[in-house]
């Protein structure tokens, strides 16, 4: 599947977990090499902290690894989704956008719900002015969203399914350009998500919190979350959501996976501001929109314009909720597919040192 076989990529919110893993995807050559690779945000130490990374050379302590940014195929830029004119000059030249620029962290949204909306809805409302506006030949835009857009009930999947709808509507009046989205649950291991916190939790000795213990989560790793933007870039069609079939486990299932044998105490919390017990990735309503895609799920818009002559004949692939309360894996699933990831932590004698495995 060679999708970036020379194309040129803009990737919003590039210096994130996911931004991160898609770039070393791309720079690996493994789905074609692509002739540019632009990473556009707003933190300029981590994109610092990323140059030096990918420039292998004593040179990239020096100002010249800035100024030969622009030669390089992999070149940083300053700007933020938000800025309408930081957006349009990211974009000249690019044939994809992944837009993975994003506020998810789901109690700070429900206490600053319109940092989340202009990140997350204008910031993908600029993309779409910009590359219309201005006539860019921009061929496929993905949308990155989560499984908390499905059955909104916090401001994060509020602003992700506003999201998702801006992409899909934009797909009715564009010149050439198709919009799609992907929708994934929880990756393992991303900056700010439940395992790193278990992990430090574990290496102070205790205790691991929970805020439910009915709680379940769709998992999957960050190579993972990329195969499905690289499988939505080759096979979705316009204004269509690509979900991964994902495996789940409960909360508890995986603290303990990770706590092992450890005398560590599982504290319960309670739920935060916006959490749910369980998320689903297909709702009931778009479970009559799905239809299998290879190893996917595709969600089909609602808007007629977008209709196409297979949709007359669609049998839906499920008949209910895609829901992370059903078929959650049992204790010793989890700890197989956290030890597949390399998500366990190796125990020393003693319980005093612990160190992730990688």
């Amino acid at each position: 599947m060679k999708v970036l076989e020379g194309k040129r990529i803009l990737v919003t919110g590039g210096t994130g977990s996911m931004g991160k893993t898609f770039i070393r995807r791309a720079l690996s050559g493994v789905n074609g090499i692509p002739k540019k690779i632009r990473v556009l945000s707003r933190d300029e130490a981590k994109q610092h902290y990323m140059r030096l990374d990918y420039l292998k050379s004593p040179k990239t302590q020096t100002e010249e690894s800035i100024y030969n940014n622009f030669r390089n195929l992999l070149e940083f830029r300053i700007g933020d989704v938000r800025n309408y004119s930081d957006v349009v000059s990211a974009l000249p030249d690019i044939d994809i956008v992944i837009n993975a620029a994003a506020l998810k962290q789901v109690p700070a949204c429900e206490y600053f719900p319109e940092q989340a909306y202009l990140t997350n809805c204008v910031g993908a409302n600029n993309l779409i002015r910009a590359i219309e506006d201005n006539g860019f030949d921009v061929e496929t835009l993905v949308g990155v969203s989560t499984d908390k857009a499905c059955k909104p009930v916090n401001v994060m999947g509020t602003t992700k399914f506003l999201q998702e709808k801006i992409f899909c509507a934009a797909n009715v009046n564009t010149r050439k350009t198709r919009y799609i989205c992907v929708r994934y649950g929880n990756v393992l291991a991303s900056r700010g998500s439940v395992i790193p916190l278990f992990h430090e939790l574990i290496k102070k000795g205790g205790p691991v919190t929970i805020t439910d213990e009915r709680m379940t989560r769709f998992l999957l790793s960050l190579e993972d979350a990329v195969d499905v933007v690289l499988n939505a870039i080759d096979r979705a069609r316009p204004g269509e959501i690509f979900i991964p079939i994902a495996p789940t486990a409960k909360m508890t299932n995986v603290a303990k996976a990770l706590i092992g044998d450890r005398p560590i105490e599982v504290k319960v919390t309670g739920i935060r501001p916006g959490e749910k017990l369980h998320e689903s990735l297909i709702s009931e309503e778009e479970a009559t929109r799905s239809m299998k895609s290879g190893d996917y799920y595709a969600i089909r818009p609602m808007l007629p314009e977008l209709r196409v002559p297979e949709d007359d004949n669609l049998v839906p692939v499920i008949e209910k909720e895609y829901s992370s309360a059903d078929g959650t894996m049992d204790l010793q699933q989890t700890i197989a597919l956290l030890e597949r990831h390399n998500l366990l932590i190796q125990q020393n004698e003693g319980h005093e040192a612990h160190e992730l495995i990688t």
